[in-house]
């Protein structure tokens, strides 16, 4: 970008600003921290330069938004042309609650659903089991059976709205419902649009949420892959998750490198199943934690596109676009909310919530302010929907296609992001014998990612008791008598009310059909066929989601975590 003699000429003169303009202000004043870090305590320099991005390739390492290496951007116009979705998490209680608060959303302008379920639901049990008891519908809905489906999107064309779920040990289940509704509906398959999260690489990375083992977990969700490229062409089927690898502790250059690993992991997977990649590489999706230190996350949203094309390119031969495009979602950082003066957390989330949107992102969740005390009163999430909206009419950020691009300390922060991605691609590949998809899963069974995080999470926490982190309101600018906002409270009748209706279910349900469905599944799972079908067909006969988790835990066993010592 710059010749020899230009960057001579910028070295001189900041040799000689070093000795007259800034030696003399420092022994006046000095600064106010001896180190300057992000989050991530990545250092980062005083003041950038050409000289730090002196070995930039524009051509090779940016480009322009919508061609390769895509670091500015998957598409030519971004949100000139079409604004990022605004996708505002919510579920709770039973389906009729959450339905009424998915129109709230709708009428308020939410352009997304995306769908929060219990803990029962999530690990694949129903709501009458001994383990659901104080779970059921606490932390999202409670889906127990295509019942709650129906009820779930009552009024709500599914051709019409694009649904996210939050989802991952049976997120199979809640695909084949999606899909039972939809021919419900009489909305063709083809049409219906959404994305699944179903990353059970990163629950046994970091959220800690499975029924099956690693590797028939992995062989689930490449059966949603094969099923959604030949059926739901515009459903994801598999949203590669890096947001819980950050709220578990990691720093955005693991989080973003233990996520493109995940996801090339499922690229090899359907690769070996004998799918062409340029039939289910545009399908898969990504989901990016986005949090405070804006300039990094920017970087990494960046530098994490750059990878993926080089990558999906280079290494698996995609030659479609949409195969080499890295196509996210970004949440802001749950992590980072504080229960102590709980109105900061609107400030927090937008600060984060607009790195988003600098850093390319095609959806975004911003978290509620009460989020650390409970689940969202509506008031809440209404600010929250509205500081997307601020940000997207008011702000300009969405005017300029990268409006960072070109900042020398970007540039420079993306450049280091890369050779960070890029060095942890390469221990897992060496995990796995040359292969990433056995490197995450050796990586898994070691605790090689479970490690990583853990140091990373314990050296943030030190930071901050040492006070070298300030968390404004925690150990910074505190007040004796905080603020104690309304909080959401959950109906103390809704386990009572959710097994009322999964008992009715049950009793008009035809047992004969729900007894071939579930036996079929068996059958299939027993050998090696794609079970998505036959989730559909159980699903449609009403089977519950505890029924049809049980058939594969059966086979599969369960799983418990056993690291190997360091």
């Amino acid at each position: 970008m710059f010749d020899q003699d230009d960057l001579e000429g910028i070295r001189d003169h900041r040799e000689r600003w070093r000795t007259n303009t800034l030696e003399p202000t420092l022994g006046r004043h000095g600064e106010r921290k001896d180190r300057f870090a992000t989050v991530s305590n990545r250092e980062v320099g005083r003041l950038y330069t050409p000289e730090d991005v002196a070995e930039l390739d524009y051509e090779e390492d940016l480009g322009f938004p919508g061609e390769p290496p895509y670091t500015r951007g998957p598409y030519p116009t971004m949100y000139r042309g079409r604004l990022w979705t605004m996708r505002q998490f919510a579920g709770f209680g039973t389906a009729e609650e959450t339905n009424e608060r998915f129109h709230y959303l709708i009428d308020e302008g939410q352009t997304g659903l995306s769908v929060a379920f219990d803990m029962p639901s999530l690990m694949g049990i129903d709501s009458d089991h001994q383990m659901s008891e104080g779970e059921v519908g606490t932390e999202g809905v409670a889906v127990d059976t295509l019942r709650d489906m129906e009820l779930l999107f009552d009024g709500i064309d599914i051709g019409e709205v694009s649904t996210s779920f939050t989802i991952n040990p049976s997120a199979p289940v809640i695909y084949a419902m999606y899909i039972a509704l939809a021919d419900q509906q009489g909305v063709s398959r083809e049409e219906i649009r959404g994305t699944l999260q179903n990353d059970m690489l990163k629950e046994f990375i970091a959220q800690k949420e499975w029924v099956i083992p690693p590797e028939p977990s992995l062989a689930v969700v490449t059966d949603t892959v094969e099923f959604a490229a030949a059926e739901t062409p515009k459903f994801h089927p598999v949203s590669v998750s890096g947001y819980h690898i950050r709220e578990a502790g990691s720093t955005a250059a693991q989080e973003a490198a233990f996520t493109l690993a995940d996801g090339f992991a499922y690229v090899e997977d359907c690769l070996d199943r004998g799918l062409d990649i340029d039939e289910f590489a545009p399908l898969l999706s990504f989901f990016f934690n986005s949090h405070n230190s804006i300039f990094e996350e920017i970087a990494k949203f960046r530098a994490s596109r750059r990878v993926y094309a080089r990558v999906m390119d280079g290494r698996y031969g995609a030659s479609q676009p949409e195969s080499k495009r890295l196509k996210f979602h970004t949440q802001t950082a749950g992590q980072s909310l504080t229960a102590q003066q709980p109105l900061n957390n609107v400030v927090r989330v937008t600060i984060q919530a607009l790195a988003g949107v600098l850093g390319g992102t095609q959806s975004l969740h911003t978290n509620s302010f009460d989020e650390a005390l409970a689940l969202p009163t509506e008031e809440a999430v209404r600010v929250a929907l509205r500081t997307q909206q601020i940000i997207a009419e008011e702000s300009g950020a969405a005017d300029i296609v990268d409006p960072m691009g070109g900042s020398f300390a970007i540039e420079a922060l993306t450049d280091e992001m890369d050779t960070e991605i890029e060095r942890y691609l390469k221990e897992i590949e060496e995990l796995g014998n040359g292969s990433i998809r056995d490197g995450v899963l050796e990586g898994i069974e070691q605790g090689y990612f479970q490690r990583e995080i853990q140091d990373a999470s314990y050296e943030y926490q030190r930071r901050v008791e040492r006070g070298e982190e300030v968390v404004v309101g925690v150990n910074e600018y505190t007040i004796e008598e905080d603020t104690a906002p309304e909080t959401h409270e959950i109906d103390e009748t809704t386990r009572d009310r959710q097994i009322e209706r999964l008992e009715r279910v049950k009793s008009e349900r035809d047992g004969d059909a729900v007894d071939a469905a579930l036996s079929a599944l068996s059958s299939a799972i027993s050998t090696d066929e794609n079970t998505m079908p036959y989730i559909v067909d159980a699903v449609k006969a009403y089977a519950t989601m505890g029924e049809i988790m049980a058939e594969f835990e059966a086979h599969f066993g369960s799983y418990r975590e056993e690291l190997s010592p360091i």
